[in-house]
């Protein structure tokens, strides 16, 4: 195997030296790039729409629609970037160059995106709009999908996989918390004549400023420390194909050919609908329906974080004692019916903002949401890895760009119909634009909480395909131990045509 590689294949290089381990600390600074991205997701997920619609006025109907197109646009650039960090061949490795590249225009587009000048049009806010949050989700993907791509080829084992996959669904709950507690705990503090800071103008100039600061430190800290790891991970060698489109379509053909990932992608589908309509509602649940403080709405931090923890210590062990396969189905179940527990009982009124506890009521069922959406994640994108050594063993390439990046694409379609959704949803109930929390109609804010409830049923469509993929340690033993003897079979046939200088004699 060794003699193999004088021949100049980098592939082979790589198989044959020993990387050091995967420490702590590495999986801590691989998984910080999450936490920027959780930041950003979460940032303007809770409050585009808010903002857009009750802070600088514009029809919610038509934030959501022009929020869907640009998922839309980003769900097309994913997989181009997936395919194009896979196929790539720098001294830089296949997937720093991107995130490198994404790290400043990411903080730009975020600063942007929250400060549209004064005295625009409706139309000419709406376009503006649509120009820098379709700009942020291309720059995101720049950096995200190839950070994925990286995460899913550290290691061959699955277990360890999975263990880097929790380190970075960990980080992300880290970004995701810091994002909410920022944002509703300092930057969008309650006042008297403010509850709810984020209706305040003056407050967006320096939360958006302190979170593009946040984005360049996270990107540009996981992507130099990372980078450390590029020559032990698998690179291209150089008679490898390009990237073009024919090769794209190639890819994307063969990720779609892979049975396990076509369910998965199915699964995700349903799973991204519910999740785009529930992002886009559960401000106005909470600052409406329960009428929430944002101070109070802060110490949501204690349940992610007790979901995040528990998920974290026990997604390994559930791994190997169910797989991954039962693990995620049972997870998205927890989180498809969890999180509207609370609001079918506010629906039914055996809830209402003025029960006593409500808060703490609340943040216990929101351990319900998050404990299964962390293992959730980790569980996936783990999965992701496995089904590459799928289709490795299948048509001789890795694909972890086009494999996390395709499933990006459908999630994206399906979040913008979401996201869309959510906005018409507004906008069909009537929800007042410029509204003060207790001044809502009953009627107005019982729709709300049925919409709510609604979106459990795409995630229960979810549950039934996730059952249905075929990813377990028998699977992945089988296809590595195939991968690996594949391996040593072309590298002893490369031995064999290996010419000795000199001496004349017959290939060895």
């Amino acid at each position: 195997e060794i003699s193999a590689c004088l021949v100049g294949s980098e592939m082979c290089i790589r198989d044959s030296i020993k990387p050091p381990p995967l420490t702590p600390g590495f999986k801590v600074a691989y998984g910080v790039g999450s936490t920027a991205e959780a930041i950003v997701y979460t940032t303007t997920s809770s409050f585009l729409l808010l903002f857009y619609n009750q802070v600088v006025g514009v029809p919610a109907a038509k934030v959501g629609l022009v929020l869907a197109i640009g998922l839309i646009v980003n769900a097309v650039f994913d997989p181009i970037v997936g395919s194009w960090s896979d196929r790539v061949r720098t001294r830089f490795g296949r997937r720093h160059p991107f995130m490198f590249a994404s790290i400043l225009p990411n903080a730009i587009c975020f600063f942007a995106l929250f400060n549209p000048p004064d005295g625009l049009s409706i139309t000419t806010e709406l376009i503006w709009l649509g120009i820098f949050n379709t700009l942020l989700l291309q720059m995101m993907s720049l950096f995200h999908t190839p950070h994925l791509a990286f995460g899913g080829e550290l290691s061959d084992d699955y277990l360890e996989r999975s263990s880097v996959m929790n380190y970075n669904t960990f980080l992300m709950w880290v970004g995701d918390s810091a994002g909410w507690l920022l944002s509703f705990g300092v930057f969008f503090k309650a006042t008297s004549e403010f509850p709810n800071g984020a209706l305040d103008p003056d407050r967006w100039p320096l939360f958006s400023v302190a979170i593009s600061t946040i984005i360049i430190s996270c990107l540009a800290f996981s992507s130099f420390v990372t980078y450390k790891r590029v020559p032990f991970v698998r690179q291209n060698t150089p008679d490898a194909p390009s990237f073009s489109v024919r090769e794209f379509l190639r890819d994307i053909l063969r990720a779609l050919s892979n049975r396990n990932y076509v369910v998965l992608l199915i699964g995700f589908f349903f799973q991204s609908m519910m999740v785009g309509v529930r992002i886009g509602l559960w401000i106005y649940v909470a600052t409406f329906f329960w009428q929430l403080t944002n101070d109070q709405i802060t110490w949501f931090v204690l349940g992610s974080f007790s979901g995040y923890l528990f998920a974290a210590f026990v997604v390994k062990r559930l791994h190997k004692r169910f797989d991954k396969r039962w693990t995620g189905a049972a997870a998205l179940l927890m989180y498809g019916v969890g999180p509207a527990i609370p609001v079918a009982l506010g629906y039914f009124g055996i809830l209402s903002s003025s029960t006593p506890g409500i808060l703490w009521i609340l943040i216990a069922f929101s351990v319900l949401q998050h404990a299964p959406y962390s293992l959730l994640t980790t569980t996936v994108y783990s999965a992701l890895a496995d089904i590459a050594d799928e289709n490795e063993l299948k048509y001789g390439v890795r694909q972890e760009g086009v494999l996390y990046a395709t499933r990006t694409l459908f999630a994206r379609i399906d979040q913008a119909i979401g996201t869309a959704l959510a906005g018409w949803v507004i906008t069909l109930i009537a929800f007042p634009d410029k509204a003060s929390p207790g001044e809502v109609s009953s009627v107005v804010l019982d729709n709300l909480a049925l919409a709510f409830v609604l979106t459990t049923i795409p995630g229960l469509i979810a549950v039934i395909f996730y059952s249905m993929v075929r990813v377990t340690q028998s699977t992945h033993d089988t296809t590595r131990e195939a991968l690996n003897a594949k391996k040593l079979a072309d590298a002893a046939s490369t031995v064999g045509a290996v010419t000795l200088p000199g001496d004349g004699s017959e290939p060895q």
